[in-house]
């Protein structure tokens, strides 16, 4: 996680972050994952609060997630990603290779874990692999993380000209995919201050970013039909002649 005194002196870095003027950078591979809670008449979705002195959206409701580390790609996994989700993730052009579309399923659960401080995996079989960094909480509970319930939403790139781009894919999960909480994470000088489960719909989701609504409402839709599905349309946002497109991956 990154700390304020860790944003403050990015802030100074990038304060032109939002300026549109840049020259061309490649969209960097980013996951994001919405856990929506399914118990109630009204579908809630997980959401936290920025801190009000961080660089980028301060004192905002966000969804956890952020860029790919490497270390993705290598580590050990409960179950692998189902082969629906993965021919979702393949979709586009290029194709999306399986080993990269491991790794944007298995971010989207490090980046909740880290910054919610909600994990989802499953008990190892034997021993549990040495996991470190970010992937700690997972060995000490002796776990190791499942990507098999993950839905792929939506994959949205960031326009050119901004300072930091990023191709994100925005997963969903269930709530009863939670399998472990790692206590202390969310608190005053946290990146994120606050979690709130909210009825989609509700006004903290109003205060979202544009391209994220645009997510949340596709979401919204698919559980208006019932169980998800991988068989669903994934639509794919992204900026053509300086105006946003909406296709669907194929």
């Amino acid at each position: 996680m990154t700390d304020i005194s860790q944003a403050a002196e990015k802030a100074k870095i990038h304060e032109g972050k939002e300026a549109d003027h840049h020259p061309y950078f490649r969209p960097r591979d980013a996951a994001t994952l919405i856990l929506v809670d399914r118990s109630g008449t009204v579908p809630k979705v997980l959401v936290g609060k920025r801190h009000d002195k961080v660089v980028f959206m301060p004192g905002k409701f966000v969804f956890p997630g952020g860029r790919v580390d490497k270390d993705d790609y290598r580590v050990s996994v409960a179950a692998p990603i189902t082969t629906e989700l993965e021919a979702n993730l393949a979709k586009g052009s290029p194709k999306t290779p399986a080993s990269r579309a491991k790794s944007l399923a298995i971010a989207a659960i490090r980046e909740a874990c880290e910054e919610t401080g909600l994990c989802l995996g499953r008990k190892a079989e034997g021993k549990v692999p040495r996991l470190e960094g970010p992937w700690k909480p997972f060995a000490d509970a002796g776990l190791l993380p499942d990507p098999s319930s993950l839905f792929l939403i939506a994959r949205a790139i960031t326009p050119p000209g901004r300072v930091k781009r990023f191709d994100t894919r925005f997963f969903t999960a269930d709530a009863s995919a939670i399998t472990h909480r790692v206590e202390g994470v969310i608190h005053a000088d946290a990146e994120l201050v606050e979690l709130v489960w909210v009825e989609l719909g509700s006004k903290p989701l109003a205060d979202l970013h544009p391209m994220t609504r645009n997510v949340l409402n596709e979401l919204d839709t698919r559980l208006a039909t019932g169980p998800l599905r991988h068989d669903a349309p994934v639509p794919f946002f992204h900026f053509y002649g300086g105006k946003m497109r909406k296709d669907i991956l194929s």
